[in-house]
């Protein structure tokens, strides 16, 4: 059997709750950082659609969704039993992070990617606002307990602060009005995390050879 392959971008959202179930998880594999204006031919054969991450397992199963991949690393290895809730609390986030709230995060920070009229690096108030009423579920959730399921993380967590971090970069000053005083601290303490610093640490980028 050949080595298991991540192919990943260090500053995808997508990827990094990817690589933090899989550092949880002790799996072993290959990083491949990768330029996603420049992608290599290796990859695009694993996976036409052509977005990160993509897991190449050691018998050359391709899972090209980040969730699947969290889920077979977890699945694998669950250490922190981060897949314990069984109330479908977990799946509420999930599913509002990646149907809902993602929608009004990209018109908002890429507005000009949108909207035929707007400048490059305007920002979209209608959709930071629309983002707010999806983080109130958030919001909720953590005046009650330190995480979105109980006191400890759980995949609900570790699935949908990549964005949140994403949101809250957009603009940093109106972020640290606190709009969100409960997510902000959770937010804080997730980016701050020891998981999260060793996720994060660059990676040369892997280059193609004619023998790959």
């Amino acid at each position: 059997m050949t080595e298991a392959i991540l192919y990943s971008f260090r500053r995808c959202p997508y990827a990094m709750r990817a690589r933090m179930a899989l550092s949880v998880s002790e799996m072993e594999y290959e990083h491949r950082e990768v330029a996603l204006r420049n992608k290599p031919q290796a990859m695009l054969e694993a996976s036409p659609k052509g977005t990160v991450p993509v897991f190449v397992t050691e018998d050359d199963k391709v899972i090209d969704e980040s969730l699947a991949i969290m889920h077979m690393a977890l699945t694998y290895n669950d250490p922190k039993n981060w897949m314990r809730d069984t109330t479908g609390k977990t799946q509420d986030f999930i599913r509002s992070m990646d149907e809902t709230f993602k929608h009004h995060l990209d018109r908002y920070k890429y507005a000009s990617r949108y909207e035929a009229n707007a400048q490059r690096g305007s920002v979209n108030l209608l959709h930071r606002a629309e983002a707010v009423k999806c983080l109130q579920k958030w919001e909720t959730a953590l005046a009650e307990t330190k995480y979105l399921i109980d006191d400890a993380q759980s995949i609900a967590d570790i699935a949908t602060f990549p964005f949140i971090r994403q949101f809250a970069a957009t603009e940093p000053e109106w972020w640290q009005s606190k709009p969100l005083p409960n997510v902000a601290l959770w937010l804080t303490g997730l980016i701050e995390s020891p998981l999260f610093q060793t996720i994060m640490v660059k990676h040369p980028l892997w280059v193609e050879t004619p023998e790959e």
